[in-house]
């Protein structure tokens, strides 16, 4: 069974933390060290290494931190080159190339959004299965077999967007963006059908936007599409 410590999951910070009896792997580091820390119950001896989607402070913020800690980060040569980062700390990965943390099997997979060279990750380990990881895309072009767990970005409903904007809740620029950087609803429900759901046994979905989501709305919809548990996180 799949073990997740969700420290923070919006626009103002993400980290997760997915544990094994024996290893932690940190995916995503946009929060006050502090938070992390306390999560591991300040002990990182079992922590693999951080892995790192995209340079957006909302992702990286704790970056130089983990790294002063003794705690290695992997991402995209193009995701260091952006946050300015240097040192044998860091790690860069590349796009299909499979890599080993510990008894983590790890596969970057590059995803489509407002940044330099950003990741998903798809993660096999052998006390929970295959885990995919994908957050501030608005869209996958590839296909996964047989996974088991899925961390997924929801960010927003078009419909409950569309609304906002004829409103004045928020302006134009920002569905432009939305429409371009970000997963909404509608494609994430497309995500899944075109996906190997046979062993699918829970999806949470991630990085909700404040204004343009609905927590309840969007675990009924993915779980009607899917037959699979759901959790907003």
């Amino acid at each position: 069974m799949l073990d997740v410590d969700i420290i923070s999951s919006s626009s103002k910070g993400n980290c997760y933390i997915v544990k094994t009896p024996r290893e932690s792997l940190i995916l995503e580091c946009g929060v006050d060290y502090m938070k992390i820390l306390h999560s591991l119950n300040y002990d990182l001896s079992k922590v693999v290494g951080c892995l790192i989607t995209h340079e957006h402070a909302d992702h990286s913020k704790a970056a130089k931190d983990i790294m002063k800690s003794g705690i290695d980060i992997y991402s995209s040569a193009g995701t260091f080159e952006k946050l300015g980062l240097a040192g044998h700390r860091i790690k860069n990965v590349e796009v299909k190339r499979q890599f080993q943390l510990g008894s983590f099997t790890i596969l970057p997979f590059d995803v489509q959004h407002d940044a330099q060279e950003p990741f998903g990750y798809l993660i096999y380990h052998p006390y929970f299965g295959k885990l995919l990881f994908a957050t501030d895309t608005y869209y996958i072009k590839y296909k996964f077999d047989r996974l088991n767990y899925v961390m997924i970005e929801c960010n927003y409903s078009k419909e409950i967007l569309y609304k906002n904007i004829e409103a004045g809740k928020i302006p134009e620029l920002l569905k432009v963006r939305l429409l371009r950087s970000h997963f909404s609803l509608e494609n994430v429900k497309k995500f899944f059908l075109a996906n190997d759901i046979s062993k699918l046994r829970e999806i949470m979905l991630i990085h909700l936007s404040d204004g343009n989501s609905n927590a309840g709305l969007f675990k009924s919809e993915i779980e009607k599409v899917t037959g699979v548990p759901v959790k907003i996180c």
